[in-house]
């Protein structure tokens, strides 16, 4: 569960460091890529933490489904709230998909 929590920490960061400056078009692109890589270690400070302790607990094929799943979910509800961009209901079929591929993942067969 600690893992979990880490990795969704860390994909808000990441979701901010790639998409946020999207709202300031205007401003000069050296500073929005700086200001992006700060984020983005903070989110390395995260992730890297996360997947050590989650390598204990789950396969690597498993531990990125985990992340992709988590970063779905955070990316709708940061296009939404911040972007205030819609989501068209073909997006949600894809994300129903790959949601779909982490059953296949954990499946014990």
């Amino acid at each position: 569960m600690r893992a979990i929590v880490l990795l969704t920490i860390s994909n808000i960061f990441m979701t901010i460091a790639w998409y946020g400056h999207l709202r300031f078009k205007h401003a000069a692109l050296w500073k929005v890529i700086l200001i992006s890589w700060l984020i983005a270690f903070v989110e390395y400070c995260f992730q890297v933490p996360a997947n050590r302790i989650g390598s204990y607990q789950f396969e690597t094929a498993q531990l990125k489904t985990i992340q992709e799943i988590i970063t779905l979910i955070v990316f709708c509800v940061f296009s939404v709230v911040y972007l205030k961009e819609g989501l068209k209901w073909n997006y949600l079929v894809g994300f129903a998909f790959i949601v779909l591929a982490a059953f296949f993942i954990f499946k014990k067969w």
